[in-house]
């Protein structure tokens, strides 16, 4: 049964803040890395693994939510998840070695797979059945913002404060949300107790999902398959997926119930699902390091550069609830989306490095524009056809999909750079040599620069010889970006077609999660 009044509102929000509190410790903990790295005195590569661990544990959490939430009630299984998570954030910011952190991240990771999924299944059960594209437009302001603005946020509070402090943020706002879930949240059966726990399908899900996040995750810091552990990890993920698969659909009581992707509209919306985080993940991956490592930007001025167009998806998206709920098919406004972040990545292939400020602020406004035309009509269209229990364990699984894509996204595309860089170095430096009049052109103006400075030839050669270097590694990383985002502009046009062989609705309605 729907709510109506102030306390759908109070719902709404309350789902909405523990979403968020998820999404944003994604992203947020990254701009962190070095200072705690200092802090604690640990290597780049073992920091990394506060990113990866959380990662990992969440992904793992996010199949199973939709069961966790029918065995153990979903409000109590929503409680518990906040009260852990904003727990985890107390200890993560007490941490005195890496050890103790990475534990916590993954305590919070666990925590946190169940908060996203949850919170969406609820709001879908909380709005009417004709409002539920705009409660599914509310939802996506977490989804979308959050991972966007966590950079900017991490980057205000270090230049404040100091690491922890992005952990005990955490802790007024988990107090909140538990409170208001405690309050005003119906309380739901318990329709899994009593059955048999498929234990099996936790293990070989564990494994699975696990080694594919954690190959992901490290593959390119590794060397990918030259590294034996990154091997048997994918391999591992392989085998276990398909014995998970074959587990859950010979059991009477899985944990995944795949039985689910004999509707069309969720099979495809799975697959649209993962080009959306390989889009969203993707881009908040390559236009920070861009920007940071190339243009010089801090932390905090990448972040700000981020925020207009999260503001942008904040108030778009009530709108796209309001034209899915007038009629307008959910396929053409994802394929509006998608051709504006082909448009967003065109734009951004052009940058030079001269590029300023201002240069972005367009094509960011209009990804900002495109992932509100996105998320929403890409969710409908995924659960449109799902009834009853079905809800939450698509919930789950959708959102364990745009995790995956975010994280085959940022794979990629790190492997992307890493080779796309060495080979327009090489192409470079075919062109220094005594034979290009552009080159002795540039060599002997610094030559005759570091001269009037007072240097010796010798060392003035040298100087310009490192000059020129400098100048090649640079255009190389320039046009190995401009390919990234060529490439993840790509594969969101090319994905158009997807969306259409989805089912059309003219007033969609997305039936509520009822027992």
């Amino acid at each position: 049964m729907a709510e109506q009044g102030l306390k759908k509102w109070i719902i709404t929000f309350t789902v909405i803040t523990a979403s968020l509190l998820e999404l944003i410790d994604t992203t947020i903990v990254n701009v962190a890395l070095p200072q705690i790295q200092g802090n604690l005195g640990a290597t780049l590569e073992d920091v990394a693994w506060l990113s990866t661990g959380y990662a990992v544990a969440n992904v793992i959490v996010l199949p199973m939510s939709g069961w966790l939430g029918s065995r153990f009630g979903r409000k109590n299984y929503f409680l518990t998840s906040i009260i852990l998570f904003t727990i985890a954030s107390f200890l993560c910011g007490n941490a005195t070695s890496l050890g103790e952190l990475v534990l916590f991240r993954i305590i919070q990771g666990v925590a946190g797979g169940g908060l996203i999924s949850t919170a969406q299944a609820i709001l879908i059960e909380t709005w009417p059945r004709e409002d539920i594209g705009i409660a599914t437009a509310l939802f996506g302001l977490g989804a979308v913002v959050g991972p966007t603005v966590g950079p900017t946020i991490g980057g205000y509070i270090l230049d404040i404060s100091s690491w922890p402090w992005i952990f005990y943020v955490n802790i007024p706002v988990g107090i909140l949300a538990a409170y208001c879930t405690y309050t005003f949240i119906r309380t739901t059966p318990k329709d899994g107790q009593g059955l048999p726990v498929d234990w099996w399908g936790i293990v070989l899900l564990a494994i699975a999902v696990g080694s594919l996040q954690t190959v992901l995750e490290k593959g390119e810091s590794e060397d990918w398959f030259s590294t034996p552990y990154i091997t048997v990890l994918a391999v591992v993920s392989v085998f276990g997926l398909l014995l998970f698969i074959w587990r859950e659909m010979s059991t009477d009581h899985p944990i995944v119930n795949f039985k689910i992707m004999r509707h069309r509209s969720f099979s495809i919306g799975m697959f649209t699902s993962f080009i959306l985080g390989f889009g969203l993940y993707g881009s908040v991956f390559v236009f920070p390091v861009f920007c940071q490592n190339l243009l010089g930007f801090s932390p905090l001025q990448t972040g700000e550069l981020l925020f207009p167009g999260g503001l942008c998806t904040i108030v778009m998206m009530p709108f796209i609830g309001m034209f899915l709920k007038k009629g307008i098919p959910a396929q053409f406004m994802a394929s509006m989306g998608m051709f504006l972040f082909f448009v967003f990545c065109s734009m951004l292939s052009k940058s030079t490095l001269a590029s300023g400020t201002n240069d972005f602020f367009l094509p960011l406004i209009i990804r900002g524009i495109g992932m509100a035309l996105l998320f929403v009509p890409l969710t409908t269209l995924a659960i449109q056809d799902l009834k009853g229990a079905e809800v939450g364990q698509g919930s789950g699984l959708n959102n364990m999909m745009r995790q995956l894509g975010g994280s085959f996204g940022i794979a990629a595309l790190t492997t992307l750079i890493h080779t796309r860089q060495g080979f327009h170095r090489s192409n470079l430096l075919a062109n220094i040599n005594d034979y290009n009049p552009a080159f002795t052109a540039r060599f002997n103006a610094y030559i005759n620069n570091f001269i009037a400075k007072g240097y010796n030839l010798l060392d003035a050669k040298s100087m310009a010889a490192k000059a020129i270097d400098g100048t090649v590694t640079k255009q190389a990383l320039l046009l190995t970006y401009s390919d990234a985002y060529w490439v993840v502009g790509l594969i969101l046009l090319c994905s158009i077609p997807l969306v259409f062989l989805q089912k059309f609705k003219k007033n969609v309605e997305i039936p509520a999660d009822v027992h």
